[in-house]
């Protein structure tokens, strides 16, 4: 097939967030057996290396210049929220539009020579014009429904704006109701995100694609470290990884602490804000930033905690971590898409149930045995990349 892949996200390296792990693994997947003509933004962060490195996996790699970033200005917010209002488009979406991009894919479009053509993140539809899907197929792979999200944090009180994401429900609602009616295929990474899109989009094939693991970055440990460390690791600065680095650190740590005066807890992952900063202050806590290896500090771990109160769609953190061998407590939030039973993790939504569930695996270093050979064999069976692009390969090659 010749494929016309769009990724308004920069896809390399695979290691900034679950955007690119997703994008790029799936795009690996397919130039085995198929020619992608890539079309991607770049911003200043991204470097020349990157860019020359991203060119070995595609036959054509298409650079645009992403648009600046908006203003901060109180009076540019509000002119932006009344345009998306205007328009049914999220500001965010309504940013990554560049006319050069633009022209170029009605150009390639036009051309006749692709076979199907992909949005990789749903913030790419902006892109994709309607009459599009008259000429060949278009898939749009929905990495999360960001306005069930939306309505989860509101419902859960871990919204960071909630008098402005309670104006931008209902818009959100309509803005993935409409542009779902733009394809042809709808790709999700969960059976949650598969109910929601179906009320939006009833006549439209959806298929379940969940995220993968690299097995080679993220080995089985060779063995338990014991000691009592935990773990949280995911991006800093995304809203869902700040609210449950703080519930872990400042709700769930100290009570356990009582129990276990020499416990710590490492919070692991870059960009930290200043509200994950400050939790360094309390005691037993380190907060990292980037790290060289992830796998690495998941190593030396006791015990994996993934207390997620908000975000919807298939988590990578819990599949890197049960990758790496390293025992699990997770909520339902952290969990999701996954089906696993409490001989592989432990399932925890409120502190008592997380005192409760760390205790366990703190006290007993032969069930953390069990529960790490069983993830590890669950990922190996489920979750890995090459598993997840042949369903992809499959959904591109049916149209």
């Amino acid at each position: 097939m010749n494929i016309l892949m769009l990724s308004a996200t920069f896809p390399y390296p695979p290691s900034k967030g679950g955007t690119q792990v997703r994008t790029f693994n799936l795009l690996a997947y397919l130039q085995r057996n198929h020619a992608i003509t890539l079309a991607v933004q770049v911003s200043p962060q991204v470097k020349p290396k990157h860019i020359a490195a991203l060119q070995n996996y595609v036959a054509d790699l298409k650079v645009f210049e992403a648009a600046p970033a908006p203003s901060l200005q109180a009076i540019a917010k509000l002119q932006r929220l009344g345009q998306s209002w205007r328009t049914g488009i999220p500001p965010n979406v309504a940013s990554r539009a560049q006319p050069d991009m633009q022209a170029w894919l009605d150009a390639q479009v036009e051309s006749g020579r692709f076979d199907v053509l992909t949005c990789e993140h749903s913030v790419n539809e902006i892109f994709v014009r309607p009459q599009w899907r008259d000429r060949l197929p278009t898939v749009v792979n929905i990495h999360s429904s960001v306005a069930a999200t939306c309505a989860q944090q509101l419902q859960a009180g871990t919204a960071e704006h909630p008098w402005r994401d309670r104006l931008n429900l209902s818009l959100l609602q309509r803005y993935e109701r409409s542009y779902c009616r733009k394809f042809k295929h709808l790709v999700v990474t969960t059976p949650e995100d598969a109910q929601q899109f179906q009320t939006f989009a009833p006549n439209t094939p959806i298929t379940v694609i969940p995220n993968g693991v690299d097995l080679e970055l993220f080995p089985m440990r060779p063995r338990d470290p014991g000691g009592q460390t935990l773990i949280f690791a995911g991006a800093m600065d995304n809203q869902p990884n700040i609210d449950a680095a703080q519930f872990l650190a400042l709700r769930i740590l100290p009570r356990l602490q009582q129990r276990y005066p020499q416990l710590a807890l490492r919070l692991v992952g870059a960009r930290p804000v200043p509200a994950v900063q400050a939790l360094a202050q309390q005691a037993g806590v380190t907060v990292t930033g980037r790290v060289d290896s992830m796998v690495q500090e998941l190593h030396q771990a006791t015990v994996c905690v993934i207390p997620m109160r908000s975000g919807f769609g298939i988590k990578n953190k819990t599949l890197e971590a049960l990758a790496a061998g390293i025992p699990v407590v997770g909520s339902d939030r952290a969990l999701e898409g996954l089906n696993l039973d409490g001989q592989m993790v432990l399932r925890a939504n409120a502190i008592e149930e997380y005192e409760q569930a760390i205790g366990q695996l703190l006290d007993n270093p032969s069930l953390r045995q069990q529960f790490s050979t069983a993830g590890r064999q669950f990922i190996e069976q489920h979750y890995t990349w090459d598993v997840a692009g042949q369903r992809y390969e499959a959904v591109l090659a049916n149209g």
